[in-house]
């Protein structure tokens, strides 16, 4: 009786026990390093992902503005369910009047019309150049996008880098301390330190606790940040890989503010949208001009739905119309001051804007000027403040220097591994912050 049910078991735990144990797993961390981080963003980042379908709408623009070019042809088919006779009234030659029924429409009728613009004033052109700029400005938008995308996956790379170091410095400092707190406990135990001594170095160590737990929790905001702007879930295990490290100097800042003014899509999105301007002025300007198409119909009706000879009569009619706006109520000169209007603005706004863009650029250059002359001064600051860490613990045990000097060397030292990471950090962020500012693409950012 046990054989049938030890071979169920055994057959169940064949087909789902590789399944339970594939879900007791844990998951992979996703490694990450900066050009992947990046990668990843471009290809999951929502907002930027949302940017790029403006360029399939603006690519939609254009095949609708092109549709103007080309012919119509419409197909109608009308089947009569009631209809009111006319009645016409003859002078009988018997005297009065004679009235007959007359039915002047047909049952069933089909009809097939086309049309073909010839000349608009100019309009259809208008607009489809107006469409083609509009594909363009999107472009220059998603190009916007995936800068600022960049931008804000390095910014947060490199907090959590920072964080991470931040953390480790915490950690460095509470382990000095209870390194120090031990040593201070058996130099009391031999009578060779005294007991404030003692409470000092434990005061020490509690206060510096708060400190490392806060910096930790830093970490695992900070990771939560990176993996928002890749585009990842906030259950996702990551690996980061990395350091800080201050990237190489540039051969020099000159033209940076041609080179901004050429390639910032922000300015060139503004050209394009005067472009289009131009474009609605024409087209207001070309609704005053005479208009020529050519079309056609052909029509068959009958008065039963069969197709046996003589039941169906058909005709046709090609026409060729010009119209003319005579008046139209001050329409046309009213859309052409709008994009006059449209046209001055955009003047105003782009040389606003450049200005601005000039002044990013160089605040840019003296920022990351100023963080690699701060990286420089603090080169050779943590070396020298461990050294005095090790000096100092060390004349505490010959009795040559007294607790305070101790504590005061370690957090000289925890205060330098802090401005060298800062330091390393924006110089980080200086060079990214010139890059955006400047307007460069990704690859050209790599290249550098």
């Amino acid at each position: 009786m046990r054989k049938p049910a030890v071979a169920l078991f055994a057959l169940a735990f064949a087909l789902l026990g590789p399944g339970v144990l594939a879900a007791q797993e844990p998951r992979s961390a996703v490694v990450l390093t900066l050009e992947e981080a990046v990668a990843m963003a471009l290809r999951q980042n929502p907002f930027h992902m949302a940017s790029q379908e403006k360029v399939d709408q603006a690519r939609a623009g254009v095949r609708q503005a092109a549709s103007g070019f080309l012919p119509t042809l419409a197909a109608q088919g009308t089947n009569t369910l009631d209809e009111k006779l006319f009645v016409l009234e003859f002078p009988s030659m018997t005297g009065g009047t004679q009235r007959i029924s007359v039915d002047f429409t047909k049952d069933y009728q089909m009809a097939l019309a086309f049309s073909m613009p010839l000349f608009a004033g100019g309009r259809l052109t208008a607009g489809y150049k107006q469409a083609q700029y509009g594909l363009k400005a999107s472009r220059e938008a998603v190009r916007l996008s995936e800068q600022e995308t960049v931008f804000e996956v390095k910014r947060a790379f490199y907090g959590y880098l920072l964080a991470r170091e931040f953390s480790a410095v915490a950690d460095e400092a509470l382990a000095l301390a209870e390194k120090f707190r031990e040593n201070v406990k058996n130099l009391h135990a031999v009578g060779m330190a005294s007991k404030f001594d003692l409470l000092r170095s434990e005061v020490q160590v509690a206060n510096l606790k708060p400190q490392a737990i806060r910096a930790r929790n830093s970490v695992e905001v900070a990771a939560l940040g990176l993996k928002t702007v890749v585009g990842l879930g906030l259950d996702a295990a990551i690996e980061v890989r990395g350091e800080l490290a201050a990237p190489p100097l540039e051969p020099g800042s000159q033209g940076v503010i041609e080179e901004a003014m050429a390639q910032r899509p922000e300015l060139r999105q503004l050209d394009y949208q005067q472009l289009m301007a131009r474009q609605s002025l024409r087209i207001a300007r070309g609704s005053l001009l005479p208009t020529l198409a050519v079309g056609g119909t052909y029509s068959i009706w009958g008065d039963a739905m069969n197709f046996r000879r003589g039941t169906w009569q058909n005709y046709y009619t090609i026409n060729l119309s010009l119209s003319l706006n005579i008046f139209d109520g001050f329409l046309s000169r009213a859309q052409a001051g709008q994009a006059k209007a449209a046209i001055r603005e955009i003047q105003w706004t782009r040389k606003g804007l450049s200005e601005a863009i000039a002044f990013e650029v160089r605040q840019a250059v003296l920022n990351n000027t100023q963080a690699r002359e701060t990286l420089v001064s603090q080169e050779k600051n943590v070396e020298q403040a461990r050294e005095a860490v090790r000096i100092a613990e060390l004349n505490y045990s010959e009795g040559l220097a007294t607790n305070l000097d101790v504590m005061t060397a370690q957090v000289a030292l925890s205060q330098a591994r802090t401005n060298h990471s800062q330091a390393l950090y924006d110089c980080v962020i200086s060079q990214a912050q010139l890059e955006k500012a400047v307007g460069r693409s990704r690859s050209e950012s790599r290249s550098n």
